[in-house]
């Protein structure tokens, strides 16, 4: 085929770029992939949660277990826990786990949960993963195989760290080029394309087809093939962070679960690595400024990371804006990443969102650029739903709270409400979340993902018939609970004692 595309050229790194030019690399080998970045431009650098997707993801790329851990400074995310969301009373608090519910119906499960009138949290009824990630152990065991666990799991990571490694693993191991220069501009072919990419200092670079990773800066997808930016930010108010990094006590517990906790005009996320936490807050700047945040994050930070010295924490500000392109391919040209699109990181989805993108592309790759049209109007389809149901699913952390400020007020108006949500809503006063309300593959957050919300918001969620099966399930789930607390390593011990191992079998220099 004389138009047959053979040479992928990714623009700009960080995570969104290496993960797709490593992957890319693994799954289609008969690709040329040229990966440009500018020498000098920082990559955001806070995406710091991933879902149990990535294990699949770094095990088709290639890289060990032990060896991500290690170089990332990772450590294990079996789900995500909301303090304060529902009233900001003692005891608000609820968890989003990674296992899915037994195989018996949710809902049938929910009312045995309800009938046997057993105190706790929903998750605990339902899910061994909520007593781990209470006592922060690991979800496996040092010696099985990797990316196998006892439960499912995700991880904690320093994406710079990740970056780094994925840059020496696709230019050492998978055969990517990496060029340093910056993008100044493009050559258009005759029928619009891209041509090639104008580079500072470097002669012009030819390709077939083009990812941009350049973030929010969007340079190929916006700035040159003219995609639309859809403001989300009437449904999703936030539009500020402060990040920091607060170091550690040696042996001090590692959380199993991101916590993210509610404040005035927002939340305030915590992730656990073995040397550090990364400690956020996320704020609407219509409803909070920017010294009431920082005053919000300090605190948290004071009252919740022992021996931390608050007063030598610089936190870094981000500000964002909240949507996505109208289109996310555009003739031979597909946004992934920040350039794509980005909401806040309630749960974790802009790295999701470059493995979706990338599995898609991988799985439907066009052969020839005859075909490319047609798979872009299928992709654009696809991403715009997604989309779509990551700002419903965000939306319904902040809808049932009974939080009294005004931002919380303001979050609950219907005139912000989506109006796919709402109905969801409206049917759920009768029914229960399912795969009616979510027929897609590869749905991001099925009804399973809705009830557990639901549930710990504490809002009434309509039940079947009774179950027979239900109860004995009840039951045989709190004896795996005991199991799994007995069996299974605290997530401290078992990181450190893989950076031990590593330290005694490294040669010295």
């Amino acid at each position: 085929m004389s138009n047959a595309v053979q040479h992928i050229v990714i623009v700009g790194g960080g995570t969104a770029g290496w993960l797709s030019a490593c992957l890319l690399a693994a799954r289609l080998p008969d690709q040329r992939i040229t990966l440009v970045e500018a020498p000098d431009v920082p990559t955001i650098g806070v995406g710091e949660g991933t879902w149990p997707t990535m294990r699949e993801t770094l095990a088709t790329i290639g890289i060990p277990e032990a060896e991500f851990l290690r170089e990332c400074d990772a450590a294990f995310k079996q789900g995500s826990r909301f303090d304060g969301w529902r009233d900001g009373s003692p005891g608000d608090s609820y968890l989003h786990p990674f296992s899915a519910p037994p195989a018996a119906e949710m809902r049938d499960m929910a009312q045995a949960w309800q009938a046997s009138g057993q105190p706790g949290a929903f998750a605990a009824a339902i899910t061994p993963q909520h007593a781990v990630c209470a006592a922060n152990l690991a979800p496996r065991q040092r010696a099985m195989p990797d990316y196998a666990g006892a439960l499912n799991y995700g991880y904690h990571l320093d994406a710079g760290k990740f970056a780094a490694l994925l840059m020496r693993h696709g230019t050492q191991r998978l055969g990517v080029t990496r060029i340093a220069a910056h993008v100044t501009g493009i050559n258009r072919a005759a029928n619009g394309d891209i041509a090639a990419l104008v580079l500072r200092g470097s002669e012009p670079l030819a390709g077939d087809l083009f990812l941009d990773c350049s973030g929010q800066a969007a340079i190929l997808i916006a700035g040159q093939c003219g995609a639309e930016w859809i403001n989300r930010s009437d449904i999703s108010f936030n539009d500020r962070a402060l990040a920091v990094q607060v170091p550690v006590e040696p042996g001090s517990p590692i959380a199993a679960q991101t916590i993210g906790t509610a404040h005035e005009a927002g939340w305030l996320w915590d992730i656990g690595l073995p040397t550090r936490r990364g400690v956020g807050c996320v704020y609407a700047s219509r409803f909070l400024t920017d010294e009431r945040a920082e005053d919000i994050l300090r605190s948290y930070i004071a009252a919740n990371v022992p021996g931390a010295d608050v007063s030598k924490l610089i936190p870094r500000k981000l500000a964002f804006a909240t949507g996505h392109r109208d289109r996310f391919w555009i003739g031979n040209c597909i946004a992934v990443g920040l350039s794509a699109g980005f909401i806040e990181p309630l749960e974790a989805s802009a790295i999701v969102l470059i493995e979706l993108s990338l599995k898609a592309l991988a799985e439907n790759f066009p052969q020839s650029r005859a075909s490319m049209d047609i798979h872009a109007a299928r992709f654009n389809d696809l991403f715009r739903y997604r989309w779509d149901r990551i700002v419903e699913f965000l939306k319904l952390h902040y809808v049932p709270s009974q939080r009294t400020e005004p931002y919380w007020q303001a979050q609950r108006a219907p005139e912000t409400i989506p109006p796919r949500l709402a109905e969801c809503l409206a049917l759920w006063r009768e029914q229960s979340p399912s795969a009616w309300d979510f027929p897609r593959v590869d749905e991001m957050f099925p009804a399973a993902s809705q009830q557990y919300v639901l549930h710990g918001m504490g809002v009434p969620v309509p039940l079947s018939g009774k179950s027979s099966s239900s109860p004995a399930r009840l039951a045989e789930i709190a004896a795996k609970s005991r199991a799994l607390a007995a069996a299974l390593p605290t997530a401290r011990d078992y990181l450190d004692r893989l950076t031990a191992q590593a330290a005694a079998t490294r040669i010295p220099a």
